[in-house]
């Protein structure tokens, strides 16, 4: 079974193929394939498949076998890898995924992607943990996003309450992602992100990129486009109007290598 590894900003896919439904078991794949010591290692599994209403559909699967409904830097992959193999012939392309038809653009390896807000963000949401009370806002991006604010980005207590609010009942039954910024200027943050399904901090996320940009503009101290430094050290563009119904997310992305699969 043929692969592309892909990269985007630091947050790394397996991409596949799937119009011949190859993988079959999608959980189990997921779990094997991702798996960095015994598999191929990555943040997710992205599989492109036939859609009845969009150019293509894209079904992520996290580390543990979990579905995603969406994932912003794996929808910018998945349109590079539609377009430079031959799946889609133009530049400008539909993807269906399980938060809706989003639209996207290629130009050579930049790719901008159309994400959606949906519901309204929620904001100074007090969450108890067990040994303090922090503040947030609760923001879904395509998929559901706590932020929080801090002044010191490299000092967080990510392993500890990362999976605390991660798992909170104020957010069952999906759970969510939970992302810490520093807002840097009026139009640039830092983030780091605790990623449900990964279950740990990975280098970059594209709807919290999304989701902390956002929540940075509703505090009014920030406007877009905002720059937003990844933990990779990479930077992607997020930009929105004061409606947050016109939202995209820009940057690069990497092909480092393709392959095949002989242990399925």
């Amino acid at each position: 079974m043929n692969f592309f590894k892909m990269v985007g900003s630091g947050n790394d896919f397996i991409v596949i193929d799937n119009r011949t439904d190859a993988v079959k078991d999608r959980y189990n794949a997921a779990i094997t394939l991702c798996d960095r010591k015994f598999g191929i290692g990555a943040d997710g599994l992205l599989l492109l498949e036939h859609s009845p209403t969009a150019d293509i559909r894209m079904r992520i699967l996290n580390p543990d076998g979990s579905e995603a409904e969406m994932c912003g830097n794996g929808l910018r992959c998945i349109m590079l890898f539609a377009t430079t193999n031959g799946i889609v012939n133009k530049n400008s392309l539909t993807v269906e995924t399980g938060a809706g038809i989003l639209k996207g653009t290629v130009n050579g390896a930049i790719v901008k992607a159309q994400l959606k807000i949906t519901d309204t963000p929620k904001t100074d949401i007090l969450i108890p943990l067990k040994e303090k009370t922090v503040q947030g806002y609760f923001i879904n991006s395509g998929v559901p996003h706590t932020v929080l604010f801090t002044d010191d980005i490299e000092n967080i207590p990510l392993t500890k309450d990362g999976p605390d609010i991660r798992y909170h009942p104020l957010f069952q039954p999906n759970g969510t992602n939970v992302d810490w910024i520093t807002l840097t200027g009026k139009n640039s943050l830092k983030i780091r992100t605790y990623e449900r399904g990964v279950e740990a901090e990975t280098l970059s996320c594209g709807t919290g990129s999304v989701a902390g940009a956002i929540a940075g503009f509703l505090t009014g101290k920030i406007v877009p486009p905002v720059k937003v430094i990844a933990r990779s050290g990479e930077t992607l563009t997020v930009n929105f109007d004061k409606d947050l119904k016109d939202v995209s997310l820009e940057g690069s992305i990497l092909t480092p290598f393709k392959g095949e699969w002989i242990g399925l």
